[in-house]
């Protein structure tokens, strides 16, 4: 191997529960964001209190922890930067990721010592861009989705061996340029660029003709649908190879919106997919089927290589429908385990005593168990659980880890 330098395995969380999955299931650093100022108003997010309790049982676990701070701010948004960049400080973050140059600045004076990270929504395409960003201060740059791998191993060769570069290389394909949308701000009044997409590229159009308002007529793509501007979702789990001797720093995995499923899935599968390249490249081919399999166990819009190996094509888009592949059904993750040896868990999906589950655990286990019993909060036996959000006290007939993931098929 050419080079073996360790990459990071970048994950995302969009609430505490699902931190504490992404820690367990194998990510080096989990990225977050908080109530305002990121891109993701419609996730979860964090308030100061559980952001604080994520960075401490990160920081417990050896696992950095990076904030999100990435709108393209407008006037009456500074004041409020400033103010969340001092309470950030802190809490001491890892590193923040940024993409307009004031909010940069202003998180360099006042909070100098946590690290800044170019956000992709910068379009960051060339070296020079990413030469810029490192002389004003960064330690990282997250490149635009936009490049091929061929562009990125131009990139590390002339860029400072010290500046740090991130790559997206699974989930969800934006439409627009490097994040950058328009769609949503003028369908809506909502800005992507700041925290608010409506996601109307998933939408199902449709064309009117001038003269006949009123009358909609399909909008068709070789007869198979009207879903013009939905991308099948990234995966390179299968090119660990190129992407780990690209000297790339970091593997980016988009998803602040998925469950703790989704996210112990595709974390604990890129693990072991690097881990096993970088102990024996045999060892990852052996192994292959094995990561095939469990990907496509999680939630996904078939997949693409994105612009990897060259621009996509029609074959990358999804014309015939906007819902995702599930296989599996999310029950929750384990909390703890009670004085009953039980499994404590919060309801995520309908299940019922006598149903065949599969127990994740972080080392690649898909453990098949038979629910004995069920149990609600007080005691009182179940025969299943139709009320989501309930605390339930699982006998599987053994003892599961707590951050286990608990599944069964659909």
């Amino acid at each position: 191997m050419k080079n073996t330098k360790k990459p990071e395995l970048l994950v995302p969380a969009g609430s505490l529960e699902v931190l504490k999955v992404a820690v367990n299931f194998g990510a080096d650093a989990v990225y977050i964001g908080g109530n305002e100022f990121g891109l993701r108003a419609k996730a979860k997010n964090f308030n100061m209190e559980e952001m604080a309790a994520g960075i401490s049982y990160a920081h417990e676990h050896g696992v950095r922890v990076h904030v999100t701070a990435n709108i393209f701010a407008h006037n009456p948004d500074l004041e409020g930067v400033r103010a969340y960049f001092e309470e950030l400080r802190a809490l001491q973050p890892d590193a923040l990721i940024i993409a307009d140059p004031g909010v940069f600045q202003i998180a360099k004076e006042v909070c100098p010592e946590i690290q800044r990270h170019v956000s992709t929504q910068a379009n960051n395409t060339n070296y020079a861009t990413c030469n810029f960003w490192h002389a004003q201060g960064a330690s990282r740059v997250v490149t635009a989705r936009e490049l091929s791998l061929e562009e990125l191993k131009e990139l590390r060769a002339k860029t400072d061996p010290e500046l740090e570069l991130e790559t997206f290389i699974h989930g969800a394909m934006c439409i627009s340029y490097s994040g950058r949308c328009l769609l949503s701000n003028y369908f809506t009044g909502r800005d992507a660029n700041r925290g608010a997409c409506t996601h109307p590229c998933r939408w199902k159009y449709a064309v009117v003709e001038e003269t006949r308002p009123g009358e909609y007529l399909p909008v068709y793509e070789n007869e198979r649908g009207t879903y013009i501007f939905n991308s099948r979702d990234l995966c390179m789990i299968e090119y660990m190879p190129e992407l780990i001797e690209s000297g790339i720093s970091s593997f980016k995995i988009e998803g602040r919106m998925k469950t703790a499923l989704y996210v112990a899935t595709v974390a604990r599968t890129y693990r072991k997919a690097i881990d096993d390249y970088l102990q024996d490249p045999a060892l990852y081919e052996e192994h292959l089927p094995w990561y095939r399999e469990q990907i496509a166990s999680g939630t996904f819009r078939n997949f693409t290589t994105g612009f990897f190996f060259g621009k996509p094509t029609d074959e990358d888009q999804i014309y015939d429908n906007n819902t995702y592949v599930t296989t599996y059904r999310y029950l929750g993750a384990v909390e703890r385990i009670d004085e009953n040896g039980f499994a404590v868990i919060t309801q995520k999906n309908k299940f019922a005593k006598g149903d065949l589950i599969e127990v994740m655990q972080p080392d690649g286990a898909n453990l098949e168990q038979v629910v004995r019993a069920i149990y609600d909060a007080e005691g009182n036996e179940m025969e299943s659980c139709p009320h989501p959000q309930q605390e339930l006290h699982l006998d599987l007939g053994m003892q599961p880890a707590q951050y286990d993931i608990l599944r069964c098929r659909t």
